[in-house]
C-alpha cells in the first residue's frame, strides 16, 4: 500500500489496512468461540488451510510490485537463507519460553533455560549477519532512522496491549464468570464493530494531523480506557457492561495504529518499503506474544499476593469470618460443629476468596497497561513532526 498511494493518500490506505489487521484479532475470539463450543478447538486451526490458499490465488493475481522491483526466479539463490536460518532459531525459542514458561516454572526449567539460550544466541547472531549481509532478510540499517526506531519501539507496545486486552478478557469472563467460550466472544464483538466505524475516522484524520499527535490521543485513549477497565472489572459486572468495556478499548486503535504506520514511512526512501512494511508487522506480533505471556503470568503473581492478603481475615477471631462460616455453615445442613457442612462453608469462602483475589490481579494488569500507555503518550511526541498527508525529509527522521 505505500507503493501504491501517495503520501497524501497514504493515511486511509492504511486505515483500511488497519480495519483488516485490527479487526481479524477483534472478532477472532466471537468466531474461535463459537467454533470451539460446536465444533472442536482443532477447527480454529483447519480453517486457517483454505483461507491460505485463497489468499495466496489473490495475491498471486491481484498484486502487483512496484517498478523498481523486478521479478526473478535468480532472487530465491540470493535469499538470505542464514539470516533466515538465525531468525527461526531465535524467534522458536522465544516462543516457546513465553508459550510454556510459567508452566514450568520459568528458569528453573531446563526446557526453558535452552529455549533462552537459542532465543539470545539466535537474536546475537542474527543482528551481526544481518549488519554484514549484502542481501539481508532483515535490514537493520533502518533502524538508524529515529522515526523508524521510534515507530517499532511503539508498534511492539501496540501490538502488546491489542493482543493481551483481547486475551485477558474472554479469559476472566470463562475462568471467574462460567461464560461459554461462545459467549465471551460475543462479548468483544461489540470491539470490532466498533472498529468499522471509528478506523475510517482514524484515516480521515491522519490527512489533517500530524502523525505524533494522532499517536499521542490515541495511547492517551489508551491510558484512560485501561484504568476505567480496572475500576469497574468486576465479578458482578454484567455481558452488556463487559462488551461497553471492550468498545472503550477499541476506540483508541484507529489513532494509534495507523498514526505509527504512516510515521514508520516518514523519511524512507521508497526502495525500502518492503523492508518497513515487514518489520512493523512483525514487530507488532512480537509484542503481542510477549504481552501475552508475561500479562498470564503477572495475573497469577498478583492472585497469590491477593490471596495471601486476603487469608489473612480468614482467622478464628474476625468475627465477620465466624459469622460467614456459621451462616453457611447452617445453609448446608449442620450445626457449627459438623465436620461435613463445616468443611462445606470454609471451602465455599476459600473459593469466593480466590476468585476475588484473581479478579484483583485483573485490575491490576489493567492498571500496569494504562501505565505503560501514558509512558506510550511521552514517546509519541520524540517522533519527528510531519505536515499532514506529507512526509519528512530523510534527515528529520535520522536526527
Amino acid at each position: 500500500m505505500a507503493d501504491s498511494f501517495d503520501e497524501k493518500k497514504r493515511g486511509q490506505a492504511f486505515a483500511l489496512y488497519g480495519l483488516v489487521a485490527v479487526l481479524a484479532p477483534s472478532l477472532g475470539p466471537t468466531i474461535g468461540g463459537w467454533i470451539t463450543d460446536n465444533y472442536s478447538w482443532r477447527w480454529i486451526f483447519y480453517i486457517n488451510l483454505p483461507v491460505g490458499i485463497l489468499a495466496f490465488f489473490l495475491v498471486s493475481r491481484l498484486v502487483q510490485d512496484p517498478p523498481w522491483i523486478k521479478a526473478d526466479r535468480a532472487n530465491l539463490r540470493k535469499l538470505d537463507y542464514i539470516g533466515l536460518g538465525l531468525l527461526t532459531v531465535a524467534m522458536g525459542g522465544m516462543q516457546i519460553m513465553l508459550d510454556k514458561g510459567e508452566e514450568n516454572d520459568w528458569f528453573a526449567s531446563t526446557f526453558i533455560r535452552i529455549s533462552c539460550f537459542l532465543f539470545v544466541a539466535g537474536m546475537l547472531g542474527l543482528i551481526w549477519w544481518q549488519w554484514q549481509a549484502k542481501n539481508p532478510i532483515m535490514n537493520l540499517r533502518l533502524f538508524t532512522y529515529k522515526n523508524f526506531a521510534i515507530c517499532c519501539f511503539l508498534m511492539i507496545l501496540v501490538g502488546g496491549v491489542l493482543n493481551a486486552a483481547t486475551v485477558l478478557e474472554p479469559q476472566f469472563l470463562q475462568q471467574l464468570m462460567g461464560y461459554t467460550a461462545t459467549r465471551a466472544g460475543e462479548a468483544l464483538a461489540g470491539g470490532g464493530l466498533a472498529l468499522l466505524v471509528i478506523m475510517p475516522l482514524g484515516g480521515i484524520a491522519t490527512g489533517r494531523f500530524p502523525a505524533r499527535n494522532m499517536a499521542a490521543f490515541g495511547f492517551a485513549c489508551f491510558a484512560g480506557a485501561f484504568y476505567y477497565t480496572s475500576t469497574h472489572f468486576t465479578l458482578t459486572m454484567t455481558f452488556g457492561f463487559a462488551a461497553w468495556l471492550r468498545i472503550l478499548q477499541m476506540f483508541a486503535i484507529p489513532f494509534a495504529f495507523i498514526a505509527i504506520t504512516t510515521a514508520a514511512y516518514v523519511g524512507l526512501p521508497k526502495e525500502a518499503s518492503n523492508q518497513v512494511s515487514g518489520i512493523i508487522n512483525f514487530v507488532r506480533n512480537v509484542g503481542g506474544s510477549i504481552f501475552i505471556a508475561t500479562t498470564g503470568a503477572i495475573v497469577t503473581n498478583r492472585s497469590l499476593v491477593h490471596q495471601a492478603r486476603l487469608q489473612e481475615s480468614m482467622q478464628p477471631g474476625n468475627l465477620a469470618y465466624v459469622n460467614q462460616v456459621d451462616a453457611l455453615t447452617s445453609y448446608f445442613g449442620g450445626t457449627g460443629g459438623g465436620p461435613g457442612p463445616g468443611h462445606m462453608a470454609r471451602a465455599a469462602i476459600y473459593q469466593q476468596l480466590n476468585q476475588q483475589a484473581a479478579a484483583m490481579a485483573y485490575q491490576d494488569i489493567y492498571r500496569l497497561l494504562g501505565w505503560m500507555a501514558m509512558g506510550m503518550v511521552v514517546c509519541a511526541f520524540i517522533l519527528s513532526k510531519n505536515k499532514p498527508g506529507q512526509g519528512s525529509s530523510a534527515g528529520e527522521a535520522m536526527h
